[in-house]
């Protein structure tokens, strides 16, 4: 009779989903967990690999919600002290010298590449929840690199995101893609991402490194990695103003 109680309760907890899989809507808030940041100050290398040869970045930038980034280039000599706001859907860029000019960048050209990059300027500042723009379906389960993965379908549930459609390839283990394929529309694969190196950060996972390739480009590629991220740094309003990229 012991025996019997016992499975009756296992059979209802397995029956009131304590077993249950996990669904697309579940994946997706596990990855925005990890890679969606309230507030930080973050110092990045930007390694961009051209035809022509190798190029590397350094850059800071500060982060306040999903609307609003500041970035500040630091290495080498030529790029030093270029900055660019974006606020909400538009994005301003400065360059001190030889033309000291704010240029807005709006619309279609947000979809152009960064300083030769494989990233575009929503690339690089892209820090809204994935829950918000799309709809996603469980596709499968395949192993990346030795490690099980969730396969996902993603699909925009509203006008003006960047890509129409994604696939990610989700790391069971810390809920990060270790592979996207980000789609136009028409279904034609503009770019290719990974991750790698992942570390804890308080109670989020974070990759040490992401590559992107431009699927338009003739290019080699674009590797961005994380040099340093602080969560409890102080980030002022004062920052996301235009008149912070004269200063």
């Amino acid at each position: 009779m012991k025996n019997l109680i016992i499975f009756i309760v296992l059979s209802f907890f397995v029956k009131t989903g304590y077993s249950q899989k996990l669904t697309a809507e579940d994946v997706l808030k596990k990855i925005d967990h990890n890679m969606v940041i309230d507030k930080a100050v973050i110092k990045t290398t930007m390694i961009i690999h051209s035809r022509s040869g190798s190029r590397t970045i350094e850059a800071e930038s500060w982060v306040k919600g999903k609307n609003k980034s500041f970035i500040e280039y630091l290495k080498p000599a030529r790029e030093k002290g270029k900055r660019m706001l974006k606020i909400d859907d538009k994005l301003w860029t400065y360059t001190p010298e030889p033309t000291d000019r704010i240029i807005t960048i709006s619309g279609h050209l947000l979809r152009q590449s960064v300083m030769g990059s494989d990233l575009s300027y929503e690339d690089i500042t892209e820090n809204a929840r994935l829950m918000d723009n799309y709809d996603a379906e469980i596709v499968g389960e395949e192993k990346v690199n030795g490690l099980d993965c969730i396969v996902l379908d993603l699909t925009s549930k509203k006008d003006g995101v960047t890509y129409y459609k994604r696939k990610l390839w989700v790391d069971k283990k810390h809920w990060l893609p270790l592979i996207e394929e980000r789609f136009a529309k028409s279904g034609r694969l503009l770019k290719k991402t990974k991750m790698f190196d992942y570390f804890r950060l308080k109670n989020r996972w974070y990759p040490q490194k992401m590559t992107f390739k431009d699927m338009l480009s003739s290019g080699k590629g674009t590797e961005y990695i994380i040099n340093s991220i602080d969560l409890d740094a102080k980030v002022s309003d004062e920052k996301f103003t235009k008149a912070a990229l004269r200063r």
